[in-house]
Order: C-alpha cells, then sequence, then structure tokens
C-alpha cells in the first residue's frame, strides 16, 4: 500500500507525546536498513510468529496473503513552497490510526522510484479554446518526466471516457494519443475520475514498487456524472493514485470548478494548481514533474491493524515547524479474504 496525507498537531503535547512514543530509529546508519530491529525479546518473538503465521497461509491454495506494511510516499515544502529534501527519518511524526507505528522498516528518498502516470484531458465543449495549447503542454511534461523505467497513459474526457492510449513509454504514441483527442459535449469529470482509477489504476499489477498519479487538466465542473465526488475520491483512494489537477479556469477569481479540483488534490495527497493565464498551464505541468522526483518513501507496520476494509487516517508531520507534509488524508484496509 501506498499512503499519503498531511494534517496539522492540535496541540503542542500531542507532538511531544507523538515524538517520545514514536517506534522510529534515531540513528541514521540504520535508514536505509531493510527493516528496523524491535525494541525486545518479545516483539522478536511476535515478528516471528507473524513470518511463520504468513508462511503457513501462503502453504493454502487459492488463499490471498495480505501484507500489512503501509508505503507511505510524501512531499515535504517550505513556507515559500519550495521542495525540502536531505531530511532523516527522525524529523518526522507519524499516527496510524491514532496510533504510532508499530515499526519502521524504511525510510528513504524515492527521487527515481519508477512512475505510472495517467494524463486525464477535459474534452468537453467548456475548454475547446484553451485545448491545443494544453495538449502541447501535457507532450511536454511527458517529454520531461518519463524515464526508461516509466509508463504513462493518456485519457480524454466528457460524457465517455476515452483511453486514446495505454500505458507505455514511447513518447511518440503518447503524442498521438493526446493528438488524437478532439473537445465537445458535456462533462462526468466523477464518473470518469472513479472510472480511470478503477480501470487503470486499481488493478495494476508490479513486480516493482511504483508512484502511481493522475495528472487532471480541467474546469472542475460536472454536468453529467452518475457518481459523487466522494465516490471519485474514495476509489482514488483505494487505488492509492495521487492526483494533481491543473484548472483551465482562466478568470480573475475561483469558481466552484476550482474547489473540487482543490478538494480532489488534497484528499489524495496531490496539489492543485490555478493558472491565471493559459500559458501557466504549462508551469503547472512542470511543478508536477520536479515534484515526482523530490519525495519521500516510509515503509511501517501499523499498530493495531485490522482487514476490515475500514479508512485509517494518517497524521504525517514534519517536527521542524518550518516545512510543511503533503500527502494522502489515509488508506483503505484491505477485506478479509471471502
Amino acid at each position: 500500500m501506498k499512503i499519503c496525507t498531511t494534517a496539522r498537531w492540535a496541540t503542542v503535547a500531542l507532538l511531544s507525546t507523538l515524538t517520545a512514543s514514536l517506534a522510529f530509529s534515531q540513528a541514521p546508519q540504520q535508514l536505509t536498513a531493510p527493516a528496523l530491529q524491535p525494541a525486545t525479546d518479545q516483539a522478536n518473538q511476535a515478528n516471528a510468529q507473524t513470518k511463520q503465521s504468513d508462511q503457513d497461509l501462503q502453504a493454502v491454495p487459492g488463499l490471498t496473503v495480505y501484507s500489512r506494511e503501509v508505503d507511505l510516499i510524501f512531499t515535504v515544502t517550505d513556507k515559500h513552497g519550495g521542495f525540502v529534501t536531505g531530511l532523516q527519518q527522525q524529523n518526522f511524526g507519524l499516527l496510524d490510526d491514532g496510533r504510532p507505528p508499530e515499526r519502521v522498516v524504511q525510510f528513504r528518498q524515492q527521487t527515481n522510484l519508477p512512475l505510472r502516470v495517467g494524463i486525464m484531458m477535459d474534452t468537453s465543449s467548456s475548454i475547446r479554446q484553451r485545448f491545443q495549447f494544453e495538449q502541447q503542454a501535457a507532450t511536454d511534461f511527458l517529454l520531461q518526466v518519463l524515464h526508461p523505467a516509466d509508463r504513462a497513459f493518456v485519457e480524454g474526457f466528457d460524457v465517455q471516457t476515452d483511453i486514446s492510449q495505454d500505458f507505455t513509454n514511447r513518447i511518440d504514441l503518447l503524442d498521438t494519443g493526446i493528438r488524437r483527442l478532439r473537445p465537445g459535449g458535456g462533462t462526468a469529470l466523477f464518473d470518469s475520475l472513479y472510472k480511470t482509477c478503477r480501470d487503470q489504476m486499481l488493478t495494476l499489477r508490479q513486480d516493482i514498487s511504483v508512484r502511481k498519479a493522475l495528472v487532471l487538466v480541467s474546469d472542475g465542473d460536472d454536468d453529467y456524472s452518475r457518481a459523487t465526488e466522494t465516490d471519485a475520491i474514495k476509489m482514488c483512494q483505494r487505488a492509492e493514485t495521487i492526483v494533481y489537477t491543473i484548472s483551465t479556469n482562466t478568470g480573475p477569481s475561483k469558481d466552484k470548478g476550482d474547489d473540487v479540483l482543490q478538494q480532489v488534490a488534497d484528499a489524495t495527497g496531490g496539489q492543485a494548481f490555478f493558472p491565471t493565464r493559459i500559458d501557466d498551464v504549462a508551469v503547472g505541468f512542470h511543478n508536477i514533474e520536479v515534484e515526482l522526483r523530490s519525495q519521500y518513501s516510509l515503509v511501517y507496520i501499523p499498530a493495531n491493524f485490522k482487514q476490515d476494509g475500514s479508512f485509517r487516517t494518517i497524521y504525517l508531520q514534519c517536527l521542524d515547524p518550518r516545512y510543511s507534509v503533503r500527502a494522502k488524508k489515509g488508506y483503505f484496509a484491505p477485506k478479509p479474504p471471502q
């Protein structure tokens, strides 16, 4: 699971308690170790029993075994919005479902973690005049962000969803997919976001760890969806996908659609960009590119974990008050095997 979120501590007392109770190692040389050692013999014994239990379950034909490890990817910024790199494990405090983690497995900067990126372009009639520029900005983004191990897909949406190019690393195919899109029709934003996360991201199976992200270019308006905004956000969270939004509303003030784009980005650990000129759309794409290469990864085992399908909140905070953490607000625990 890849989990991200932001939160603000309610009081100084909570922050002090969290700092004292975290299971994070204070020894920098241990940060890249594949696993941190438990503090007591009892914890060693419990982990050994858990490992043996997992091995026994894996021996049962047809039984799916879920890992308790949570992979939390997040971004740290300063008060000017600049990305902060080089921080260490002991610089952060974490609560999962209100409790410190049972154990931290790994902490590192994941600047080169392979990406699985989807470009979602609003092709409704309301963005017709800006569409050609957005197409070029999207192609330029893919040219800059895609490394050999990365994959991307291109999608247009109005009242329906059109995957014009599925996952590939070939820029020529992605560019062709972008150029193939044509604006026209109403807007079913929530339906499209829900369907894309369900069909493209939730079902994605990889042998290596990857970061899943969507770049949603839209004015945020929706006049056709059957799904609600909450439905769409929950599916993004289930698919462990960060959503970055770029508004195509270049008016002097934010409107209702901009509020939607902000809420979707905040809930999934992404960021919303609101260009004041059409030329600034390209700046939004560039900022997303830089962020995707400036993130941290924290792998941990949550305390009191249950396979009950419930939503578990995460509170992640940098202990240095000069910095802010942007990440997902939580995740859904797996449901028990049927």
